[in-house]
């Protein structure tokens, strides 16, 4: 089975005047107060709150970019990179009403992203030296998975499916409605996959797993199973079959599943409940043009 989903680098300036037309920063009331005062140059300082892992730089740009073009964007640290708190993250110089409106939309995109690429760094050195690589699941915010898919790989870990098109991924709600849990015919069934599409098939005890090992898959879904299990399935199938753990599994346990033999470990929760970080915009006047 072949490592990282291929995925697109997300289109920034799109993502940017999705959220600041959400948020009405052409319209903003408060800053409007301040007349021609708005147009001042000014710099704003993203500072660190915490340790972190530094995720969404090149969205933050576009967000700025989006209201105002010569507004630039200084990263103080790289894409990736890992800062403590108090350290700074990035400088924006800018009119001052352009950094006032996008303030929000641009720590809103960076503390969230940065916050997956934190969980799943976390995750991706816990099992370092095993082998097994971190994925990332389904289980993202509407609209946002893209984003949200773009930092786990910041972070380190690969994605998986993109959407459902991209491979067949047969668990236990499809074995439901096929009416057939113990596996009959189903190297049948799988010749109407089309070539070029990956199959991952959920296997839930013994009976499942000799189905489909005679079938040919090479790339087994073990889904809230123990890594005793696991490692019980690995010594059975071999290195030819690639087996994934999945279901609960969070960053201070993937190891034990990693050292049963599970080559990939997908984490629900690197997107569906990261702890957001903390980080600060700064706003000060520029007595002279940046």
């Amino acid at each position: 089975m072949s490592g990282a989903m291929a995925i697109r680098e997300p289109n920034w300036g799109e993502y940017a005047q999705r959220a600041l037309e959400e948020d009405c920063a052409g319209q903003d009331v408060t800053t409007a107060l301040l007349g021609e005062r708005a147009a001042r140059p000014a710099a704003g300082r993203l500072r660190a709150e915490g340790s972190f892992v530094v995720a969404g730089l090149p969205l933050v740009a576009a967000v700025f970019r989006e209201l105002e073009a010569s507004t630039s964007v200084e990263p103080v640290v790289a894409e990736g990179g890992r800062v403590a708190a108090g350290d700074s993250v990035a400088v924006v110089r800018g009119p001052g009403g352009a950094l006032l409106s996008g303030e929000r939309v641009a720590l809103n995109y960076l503390q969230r992203l940065s916050g997956i690429a934190s969980v799943t760094r976390r995750a991706v050195e816990a099992v370092a030296g095993t082998g097994a690589v971190i994925t990332d699941t389904r289980k993202t915010t509407p609209g946002l998975r893209e984003l949200e898919k773009y930092a786990v790989r910041v972070g380190g870990g690969e994605n998986h499916r993109a959407s459902l098109a991209d491979a067949v991924l047969w668990k236990d709600n499809h074995w439901e409605l096929l009416g057939n849990r113990e596996g009959r015919g189903l190297a049948e069934l799988l010749r109407g996959v089309a070539e070029g599409v990956r199959v991952c098939v959920e296997v839930e005890d013994e009976q499942q797993l000799d189905a489909v090992l005679d079938a040919g898959v090479d790339w087994i879904l073990a889904d809230n199973q123990t890594p005793e299990t696991i490692a019980a399935w690995s010594r059975r199938c071999g290195p030819e079959v690639t087996i994934e753990a999945s279901g609960g599994i969070m960053p201070d346990t993937a190891r034990r599943y990693a050292e049963a033999g599970a080559r990939r470990i997908s984490i629900g929760a690197l997107t569906y409940a990261p702890d957001i970080v903390s980080i600060s915009f700064e706003i000060s006047l520029l007595r002279s043009s940046p």
